[in-house]
């Protein structure tokens, strides 16, 4: 059901093929936004589509790797020639990478990581930062992680690159504060995402962790993370700068 709380509105959600990503993707819609879909797994993202479009919204799939500066750039050039103007941006697209003590760790995991969680997320707001100056506008939110506030041993890379989203947040949301744009970031737990699907294949002793770990006794689902950044985007004209858990509790210990 389409409400139209964001009705003439235009998001885009990188990461949009799956998990998180699409069910943010489909909380846009179901508020009136038209849906800019990007990811590299080009049959999640054109599923994402498919869902979107059966409920009566209005998408399109843009193949995108986050870490390469020409392919961002064309995808928000796309997504401005398609629908005429950028609101909203969910910059969600990351990978897990290795669960290994840094003496084991692959540098080249390293480096991926980094360059898609991090680098990923600067090149994205590089690129969506200069159209929303030309309107006067914008609301930003970007995917950090329960790790971008604590350690989690064993996840190097991704605890650095969740660190880094924050400070990229706060430094961002602190530049363009008076030109109209709020930059801010989610923190979530752990969900029930393919991302946590691969990690419990490889490492069978997560789920029942994670579980352990969260106060409220459970996984997030998708829908609950795509609810707080649709607000983020929508509601708090007076907050900018933020990094909200999103977590079960996870981080109040």
């Amino acid at each position: 059901m389409i409400t139209g709380k964001m009705e003439g509105k235009v998001a885009l959600v990188t990461g949009g093929g799956s998990g998180i990503g699409r069910a943010t993707a489909l909380a846009f819609a179901r508020h009136g936004a038209k849906v800019v879909v990007a990811d590299m797994n080009v049959e999640g993202g054109n599923e994402t589509i498919r869902l979107i479009k059966e409920t009566g919204g209005d998408a399109i799939f843009i193949k995108c790797d986050v870490s390469k500066a020409i392919e961002v750039e064309t995808m928000v050039n796309k997504a401005v020639q398609t629908f005429g103007h950028l609101d909203y941006a969910f910059n969600n697209a990351g990978i897990e990478g290795l669960r290994t003590p840094i003496v084991d760790y692959q540098e080249e995991i390293w480096d991926r990581v980094i360059s898609i969680n991090l680098t990923g997320v600067w090149l994205c707001m590089k690129y969506e930062i200069p159209q929303m100056l030309k309107q006067g506008r914008g609301a930003i939110v970007n995917t950090s992680s329960a790790a971008g506030l604590i350690g989690i041993p064993g996840s190097t890379a991704y605890t650095a690159s969740k660190h880094g989203v924050i400070g990229l947040t706060k430094t961002v949301a602190l530049e363009y504060a008076k030109a109209g744009i709020r930059v801010n970031a989610v923190c979530p737990g752990a969900f029930y995402t393919p991302m946590l699907d691969r990690m419990v294949k490889n490492y069978p002793d997560m789920e029942k962790w994670y579980q352990e770990g969260h106060p409220m006794g459970r996984l997030g689902n998708p829908e609950e993370l795509a609810m707080a950044v649709v607000w983020l985007c929508l509601e708090p004209s007076f907050i900018t700068g933020v990094a909200i858990p999103v977590d079960g509790g996870l981080t109040a210990q």
